[in-house]
């Protein structure tokens, strides 16, 4: 090494890839479109390759095998890492359900289907603190069954047999949950800069628990749900039922579920906080390279047994912490309560008296007992009047309040899986239970092509027929798996009546449609898809270009007692770039709603861009305005939004908030109106580029297959019965 040319300590590489030092785009242009959303678990980072297939790799899975395995860990304490009372069942149903519980309905993002508590941010919040040495300890069970059980499916099991250890009845298991292999950094979290930063600003009251900020679901950056510990960390039982209750129903729960969770979740296992928490390591992402990816370690003591630390709250809610049993409700009602502080000064609930007897164990010597405690969610279940009128009646059947339990916990670590046809294995339970949004199996021997001859015939314009299958369709989101055009949903309240879907020509077009679909046998979820594929076949025609739009017969129709109207809510589009329309004006702009819609729908950057290109010629703007019509042949899907966009012969002048005119640079004519969603085509590198691919002279039928290719990706992406 020449010391003259590089002195002692530099580094002789220009840091062109130095992830710590390097600024990002984003960092030198914070506003910059950031389409990293849609770039999300690129299969370059899967190590299992394209063909890999999770499926048929389940199929040869012992699950009995693994079941008796994952049993007797629960009981098999290693050396490095002591269970309490010589179980693991309390660690285990906390991974599980710290897994499952950050998912949240109104996106239908986070929960324990990716397994993505592996990944930063998530192994590394707060409320997740040890859940890094369950996973550890489950590590020699996924080695030995290796592709054959994903970790997301490992995470939620271990719960679910956990509770089985304990005594409980469970509901059933499903296999089937995929592992993602690098962080979500781009789902939205809340944007606090430090861990458990006081939540006032999520609240724009923070007094009323429903003024939470979407989508947001946890109070507190780094939490699953409510502060264990009161409202910003000050015990007030009541401000933090109110919480609860508004938190709980994001995860897509109600009261009964909330109570039952609550209290089945603290009838094993305990809390731990007997120590001090300045005395641990960095978090898993922060922690030096010698601690392996855990995180949270003790460097001044044991850090297992009674001298660990994780939550800061010490204690055991129920006599015999290992044992499905009633008593957390008898303890909870049995006693009166006081606010202390743990030893690691935490607020926490302890009786005011309580026999000898009734204090559990000391989780190493059985000779020792302390005092049981409760959280102020747990105080909550005794002083909000809706929680106790449950809680009591769950004290007095604990035949009711197992079965509500197990029914509830099967919901919340399978809520994100989406509809019961995604479902694998031996345990999955026969019933149909309604948040599985059950759609019964539809028809596939009619007549496709009799239909969609009267599909030709019925005078509906090509911009009506492909509109409505888009409106349809739009609703699925890959984060839960939820809504899409099978079971023709749009028919039914809510979604008939939003105003994203234009009830008016909704009606009418459905009007038409309907009997058709009568008369064939056929669902109307199918000849909806039938009527927008007919239609993008004719818009190609159009353009000059015979082309096959596949369809695949089979899409069934929900009924109204099939679905739970209220929880789809969340599902309304309250802005589709796609169709150039926004509800109202957000914070948020035109052109991130679209990539937050098409992240959802699992597009791509390309097939984003070339379906917005083609919907705009199409003519299905919403309500048919004019912007982004950058043509003057409407319904013919050509590449004349692109090469509009794209051409210098025009400029583009603001007129008003979220709209410009697009006008002749020679005589200042205007041509076309447009929005930002369209112009951020001409104005975004990335995007830029792409509509420049689809400009050339060379590219008009690459754009009309590449466009097919991406419709029948949408109208097919609930179709879960097509895939292998």
């Amino acid at each position: 090494m020449d010391t003259k040319t590089n002195p002692t300590g530099k580094c002789p590489v220009m840091h062109g890839s130095n992830t710590a030092l390097g600024h990002s785009v984003m960092e030198w242009w914070p506003n910059a479109l950031n389409l990293d959303i849609l770039h999300q678990h690129d299969t370059k980072t899967n190590p299992l390759g394209r063909d890999f297939n999770y499926r048929e790799e389940l199929k040869k899975l012992d699950v009995d095998a693994l079941k008796a395995d994952l049993r007797a860990l629960m009981t098999d304490s290693q050396d490095w890492w002591p269970a309490d009372w010589g179980s693991y069942v309390g660690m285990m149903a906390r991974v599980s359900w710290h897994a499952a519980g950050s998912y949240r309905t109104s996106d239908g993002r986070g929960g324990a289907n990716t397994g993505n508590q592996r990944f930063a941010p998530l192994n590394s919040w707060p409320d997740n603190v040890n859940t890094d040495k369950g996973r550890r300890l489950l590590w020699p069970i996924k080695k030995k069954y290796g592709n054959k059980i994903s970790w997301a499916d490992l995470i939620a099991l271990a719960g679910t047999i956990a509770y089985d250890v304990a005594g409980l009845k469970t509901f059933g298991f499903a296999f089937g949950r995929e592992d993602i292999w690098h962080p979500e950094k781009d789902i939205y979290w809340g944007d606090e800069k430090e861990w458990l930063a006081p939540s006032d600003g999520r609240y724009s009251d923070l007094g009323q628990a429903a003024t939470l900020a979407n989508p947001l679901a946890a109070v507190q950056m780094g939490l699953i749900y409510v502060n264990p510990e009161g409202v910003n960390g000050k015990s007030d039982p009541l401000a933090t039922a109110a919480q609860m209750r508004e938190t709980f129903a994001r995860m897509g729960m109600n009261d009964e579920e909330t109570v039952a969770l609550t209290a089945g979740g603290h009838t094993i296992g305990k809390t731990h906080g007997n120590g001090n928490p300045l005395d641990l390591s960095p978090d898993p992402e922060t922690a030096a390279p010698e601690f392996q990816g855990l995180g949270w370690m003790n460097t001044k003591g044991r850090g297992i047994g009674r001298n660990t630390v994780v939550s800061g709250l010490e204690g055991a809610w129920t006599t015999e912490p290992t044992k499905w049993d009633n008593g957390f409700f008898e303890m909870l009602f049995k006693h009166d309560w006081h606010l202390v502080k743990s030893p690691a000064g935490a607020n926490q609930w302890e009786p005011v008296s309580i026999a000898e007897q009734d204090r559990p164990v000391d989780v190493e010597d059985p000779s020792i007992r302390h005092n049981p405690m409760m959280t102020d969610a747990d105080m909550a279940l005794k002083m909000d009047p809706i929680y106790r009128e449950i809680s009591l009646r769950f004290m007095n059947d604990f035949e009711a309040f197992s079965d509500a339990f197990a029914r509830a916990w099967f919901k919340l670590t399978h809520r994100d899986m989406g509809p019961k046809s995604r479902y694998f294995g031996p345990d999955v339970p026969a019933e149909d239970l309604i948040w599985q949004d059950p759609v019964p199996a539809g028809r596939k021997d009619y007549d496709v092509a009799a239909v969609e001859a009267k599909i030709a015939a019925s005078g509906l314009s090509v911009s009506d027929l492909v509109a409505t299958a888009w409106d349809s369709a739009r609703t699925f989101r890959g984060s839960d798996f939820r809504g899409g055009a099978n079971g023709a949903r749009i028919r039914l309240a809510p979604q008939k009546d939003w105003e994203g879907n234009e009830p008016a020509r909704l009606a009418r077009v459905l009007a038409v449609l309907g009997p058709i679909a009568a008369a064939a046998g056929a669902s109307l979820a199918d000849v909806i898809v039938l009527a927008g594929n007919y239609g993008v076949r004719q818009a190609a025609k159009a353009a000059g270009f015979d082309v096959a739009v596949p369809f695949a017969p089979g899409r069934g129709d929900a009924t109204a007692e099939q679905t739970d109207a209220e929880s789809f809510a969340p599902l309304e589009p309250l802005a589709d770039g796609f169709r150039n329309w926004l509800k109202t004006d957000y914070l948020v702009s035109p052109e991130e709603l679209l990539l937050d819609r098409a992240q959802l729908m699992g597009l791509t950057a390309p097939e984003m861009t070339a379906l917005i290109g083609g919907l705009r010629v199409i003519g299905t703007n919403h309500a048919g305005t004019p912007h982004g019509v950058f043509t003057d042949r409407v319904g013919a899907l050509t590449t004349d939004f692109f090469c509009t966009v794209t051409d210098m012969a025009y400029s583009w002048v603001p007129t008003g908030n979220n709209l410009y005119e697009i006008r002749d640079r020679k005589t200042g004519a205007v041509k076309y109106t447009a929005t930002r969603v369209d112009l951020v085509f001409g104005s975004n590198s990335v995007l830029r580029a792409y509509a420049e691919v689809y400009a050339q002279d060379d590219n008009k039928e690459k754009f009309v297959k590449d466009f097919v290719a991406a419709w029948t990706k949408v109208m097919n992406a609930d179709r879960f019965d097509l895939v292998a």
